[in-house]
């Protein structure tokens, strides 16, 4: 049976697989596969249904145990599933163990992600950050894309190299990702000119997790139209915009900035991509404040605001001067905190939210809708006076 939509492309019925550590919360497993399940969404597929299982940690040579692989691949086999989606990075031994078991398409978090990358590149600077990351992914698993791809061709996990490289050795991959690096670094050598003319200007970028409402609150505050859409990085490529907030009668000069918006962050996002962006990546170690941006209403946020955190840390730039923007307030949902200052059926406003832990963070904490225009003053007051 096949799946369509109203443009006629075929869907792929797709089924989500994660381990869960014996530590690890029944609440936390199932934000992991709505993660999951959001992305191969994003990617196209039809999550047919989800298979998970607890282990202390994956089978080295089937990533689930024994059992469950055989229940796994009855289940594909009766509900002819395209493809099997895994919650972490695999192994080529492991790909290519499960793909002679189910006999269908087997495709890790990491190839997941770089295919929505892939469909959403748009520039040249993106499209080769994206090859690259995508190249170094596919080199130690060359063998494995030879036999996978004579069974089936194209769909998800496969856009870029993948078909392209079919007929060749690891030589030519190496060849090729020697040659992307080289264009990669024209580019950025002529990003970092455009910076350097930017150097006397005052910089904020926007940091966070994807689908946090970064390329909107652009938008606001620049008065532009760029790309905000509902889905997983749908922003690529940095966007840099100038902003100048008007004088008031408390300051009579203009405040005037340069605003850019980067990639969204997300749980194990593989590493092949944080190398190849970090030349994009670039507007967020060079500027004077980051606006931290956290969805309140996604209940796993504290998670997200780690995982960006440890992020920024990689990169090199933890050690920026941070404003805390807690956006979608007008989704925020007071049964999922922990805060007892909230009673049942309470109605919650700006006053409330400052009474939580989350306005006790710091001194640059500011609660906003970026999407109903909430509270947009204070955040512009709060990067005005901290730059």
């Amino acid at each position: 049976m096949e799946y369509q939509v109203e443009n006629k492309a075929v869907i792929e019925k797709a089924i989500l697989v994660g381990v869960e550590p014996k530590n690890t919360p029944l609440k936390s497993s199932k934000v992991f596969l709505d993660e999951l399940e959001f992305l191969a969404t994003t990617a196209g597929a039809l999550t047919v249904k989800r298979f998970t299982q607890r282990l202390e940690y994956p089978n080295p040579k089937t990533y689930v145990g024994i059992g469950k692989v055989e229940e796994l691949a009855a289940y594909i086999k009766e509900y002819e599933i395209d493809i099997a989606i895994f919650d972490d990075e695999l192994s080529p031994s492991q790909i290519r163990n499960l793909e002679q078991e189910f006999n269908c398409k087997i495709v890790d978090r990491s190839s997941l992600i770089l295919d929505i990358f892939a469909k959403n590149a748009r520039t040249a600077q993106a499209k080769t950050q994206v090859e690259l990351a995508q190249s170094e992914y596919l080199l130690p698993r060359l063998t494995r894309m030879w036999t996978h791809l004579q069974k089936q061709k194209g769909g998800i996990g496969m856009k870029g190299p993948g078909e392209k490289e079919i007929e060749t050795d690891r030589r030519v991959i190496r060849d090729k990702i020697t040659k992307l690096k080289k264009e990669l670094k024209k580019i950025d050598s002529q990003s970092v000119t455009r910076r350097k003319q930017r150097v006397s200007q005052k910089r904020v970028a926007l940091v966070g997790y994807t689908n946090v409402g970064k390329s909107t609150i652009l938008n606001i505050l620049t008065k532009a139209d760029v790309l905000a859409e509902n889905k997983l990085f749908a922003t690529l490529d940095s966007t840099v915009r100038k902003v100048v907030f008007p004088p008031t009668e408390f300051d009579p000069k203009p405040t005037i900035f340069l605003l850019s918006d980067t990639v969204g962050f997300i749980r194990k996002l593989p590493h092949q991509l944080i190398e190849s962006f970090k030349s994009t990546l670039d507007e967020v170690i060079e500027a004077d404040i980051l606006l931290h941006v956290v969805d309140v209403s996604h209940n796993q946020f504290e998670e997200q605001m780690t995982t960006v955190n440890e992020t920024l840390m990689e990169i090199g730039a933890a050690n920026k001067p941070i404003i805390t923007v807690f956006n979608k307030i007008d989704q925020y949902n007071p049964e999922a905190t922990d805060e007892d200052i909230f009673e049942d059926e309470a109605v919650y406003d700006l006053a409330t939210l400052k009474k939580t832990w989350m306005a006790k963070l710091n001194d640059k904490v500011v609660f906003i809708s970026a999407a109903k225009k909430q509270n947009i003053d204070e955040l512009k007051a709060l990067i005005k006076k901290n730059l």
